[in-house]
């Protein structure tokens, strides 16, 4: 509100109190406006098609599989699988991840081409994906407190040494460096 109060004070300028205020009622420049029934008929389908065309992301990453093929990215299915897999990473400890998304996630498929390009940088760590919206693994999540995704858990000897909650690419590549080189 101060703000616009402070340009319209810029805007008009004091006469010698010839106007109401002592405002006089031209602007000191013009403001270009949009003629609604031509202009903006003809700019708005263009911006309105930039705008998604810039935010499309190609579905590289879907809830089904992983279409790059790479051998140590596995989709987990149920909560049988993700126990059998906790169990395997506690006891062989190979360097593994958890990668935790969904399907409706934009953040997740933001991610997911970092994900599989560091999948092929790291052959010896694997990538365990769960999709939080299969059927009958909700319980497990919860008492993995999985409450939010893209969440990733590293590990590394067999525990848990660190937590990406969020799309951030450059922690990512930064804790994959630091934990799996």
């Amino acid at each position: 509100m101060r703000r616009c109060a402070a340009l319209l004070r810029r805007s008009w300028s004091l006469s010698g109190g010839t106007a109401i205020g002592g405002f006089r009622r031209r602007p000191q420049f013009r403001l270009p406006l949009l003629s609604y029934a031509d202009d903006a008929r003809r700019a708005v389908p263009s911006v309105v098609a930039s705008t998604f065309t810039a935010l499309s992301l190609p579905r590289t990453f879907s809830s089904t599989s992983s279409p790059s093929g790479s051998s140590n990215m596995h989709l987990i299915k149920s909560e049988e699988q993700l126990n059998g897999v906790l169990a395997k990473i506690r006891d062989e400890s190979s360097p593994a991840i958890l990668y935790f998304t969904a399907a409706w996630c934009g953040p997740c498929r933001f991610m997911s081409p970092a994900i599989e390009a560091l999948n092929e940088k790291y052959p010896h760590v694997t990538t365990y994906k769960i999709d939080n919206d299969q059927e009958g693994i909700q319980d497990k999540l919860m008492e993995l407190r999985i409450d939010s995704v893209p969440r990733l858990h590293f590990f590394s000897k067999g525990q848990k040494v660190d937590e990406i909650v969020g799309a951030d690419i450059e922690r990512l590549k930064h804790t994959m460096d630091r934990l799996y080189k």
